[in-house]
């Protein structure tokens, strides 16, 4: 962007701040990127970098002499000697860009796919290479090592991370207008197909988990979905199929991707077929063996996996912090302590009286606490929320609560796996067995009406460290 001339008063527009090097090459004037350029101002207000332009850029003798830069697209030295070096070292891939051939693609804090993600790049996004660099192999969707480097890349409006170029296309620009032209219009190719090669699919039941707001982490860990394989040949179907119980997981080898109808596509050399049903369904249809043909569903999420996945254990992490900072010890006089602790473990003693009926026998009282569950709308107004207690052993055993706070502790109620839909507490046991616990306070247990051989308090009259079973 060209500038007045921003000198006039009382800074001498020939004081030089340093030496800069373009990353981003510029429009107008078009400068080169790994151009080296005399900097005079740094403007805050502006975001931008003051810079001389080399008179080889300039368009005519009235032309100015100086443009803004915005910070991070330029490198700046305190010599020209340093500014050079940078130079040479950013040479190999001054005027290299990449354009992102899905949408979603994420850019990463470190070259792992697993890192956390900085950016999420548009369909047909332009990022800058700033250096190729060493990482973890991308992985293909059938456990094949894909094609590609780790470079650090720069975003249009600023943001450095590291993206794998195996859904990039790179190529070189010199300054001037960028109007990157699509690819499919460039090669001939069906733009709608390669539409739908850049989303990911995963199966209709993750569109009604979001439209819930009922999160099953199992589910979204299975990386279920359909993945077309277009740059390997091999496509997966890999989902739970529900009408038969049973794990799917097909991979077929095909040889190119052709139109089958309107906004539909068949697999060449593959019993394989899909069909647009809108934007963001997908119907993927193949023959088995004794020629039944099976369909399945699947959509395109407007948010990324990794963004449901980092929402999730946000929620989960703050619902358990809740119970933490109640206790994190909760005592009874009859079932034991129970101490919550901050990494999301657990431990518990003198639970016995609650063996074998809710907490099975050869536990360990010891494990995870696990804030998987949600709840039904019939109970929400009756209780805060239920977790999964994951008890250590020779077979790790789960176990169900709801809970609610009082004022002196946590009260708990046990929850039979006939009452849990997914990961859903649809109802309350038939007879539910209520735990108080007093926080804080580690208690006696000879003290207990159990060890004296004392009966319990009716409901009425229960003390804070009773179990109570109620017949409704």
């Amino acid at each position: 962007m060209l500038i007045p001339i921003l000198c006039t008063l009382f800074v001498a527009c020939t004081k030089l701040e340093g030496w800069g090097v373009l990353l981003w090459s510029s429009e107008n004037p078009a400068v080169p990127s790994g151009t080296v350029l005399p900097v005079y101002i740094k403007s805050n207000i502006n975001q931008a970098w003051v810079a001389g332009i080399p008179e080889a850029y300039r368009t005519g003798s009235d032309a100015p002499d100086k443009f803004e830069i915005p910070l991070k697209q330029m490198d700046v030295f305190g010599t020209k000697k340093a500014a050079l070096k940078r130079a040479e070292e950013f040479a190999q891939l001054a005027v290299t860009y990449g354009e992102t051939l899905q949408d979603g693609l994420p850019v990463r804090d470190s070259t792992d796919n697993n890192a956390r993600r900085v950016y999420r790049l548009k369909l047909g996004e332009v990022v800058k290479l700033l250096a190729k660099t060493e990482g973890t192999p991308a992985i293909s969707s059938t456990g094949e090592p894909l094609p590609g480097d780790w470079y650090q890349v720069l975003t249009s409006d600023g943001t450095t991370g590291y993206c794998f170029s195996y859904r990039l296309r790179l190529f070189e620009y010199s300054g001037g207008a960028l109007d990157t032209v699509r690819i499919a219009e460039e090669r001939g190719e069906d733009a709608e197909l390669n539409v739908v090669l850049s989303k990911t699919w995963l199966p209709e039941s993750y569109g009604a988990m979001l439209a819930s707001n009922n999160i099953d982490m199992d589910m979204l860990n299975q990386q279920w979905g359909f993945y077309p394989g277009q740059d390997t040949g091999k496509a997966r179907l890999f989902l739970k199929d529900m009408e038969h119980d049973n794990i799917i997981d097909k991979t077929f080898s095909y040889t190119s991707i052709q139109p089958n109808g309107m906004r539909a596509w068949r697999f060449d050399g593959a019993s394989l077929q899909m069909q647009l049903r809108s934007d963001d369904v997908l119907a993927v249809q193949y023959t088995e063996e004794g020629s039944a043909i099976r369909t399945f569903l699947f959509v395109a999420l407007s948010t990324s996996l990794d963004d449901i996945i980092l929402q999730e254990n946000a929620r989960r992490s703050a619902l358990f912090m809740r119970i933490y900072n109640q206790g994190p010890l909760f005592s009874s006089a009859n079932y034991g302590t129970l101490t919550m602790n901050r990494n999301g473990s657990f431990s518990w003693s003198g639970f016995e009286l609650l063996t074998p009926h809710i907490i099975p026998a050869f536990v360990q009282g010891t494990g995870k606490v696990m804030m998987k569950l949600y709840l039904d709308s019939s109970l929400e107004q009756r209780y805060t929320g239920a977790f999964t207690l994951q008890f250590n052993g020779e077979t790790v055993s789960e176990v169900d609560f709801l809970y609610s706070f009082e004022s002196q502790g946590l009260r708990m109620e046990y929850i039979p796996k006939t009452s849990v839909d997914g990961v859903t507490v649809i109802r309350r046991d038939i007879s539910p067995a209520i735990i108080y616990f007093s926080k804080g306070v580690r208690a006696d247990p000879a003290q207990s009406p159990a060890a004296s051989g004392e009966s319990a308090p009716d409901d009425a009259a229960a003390s804070a460290d009773e179990v109570i079973l109620i017949e409704e």
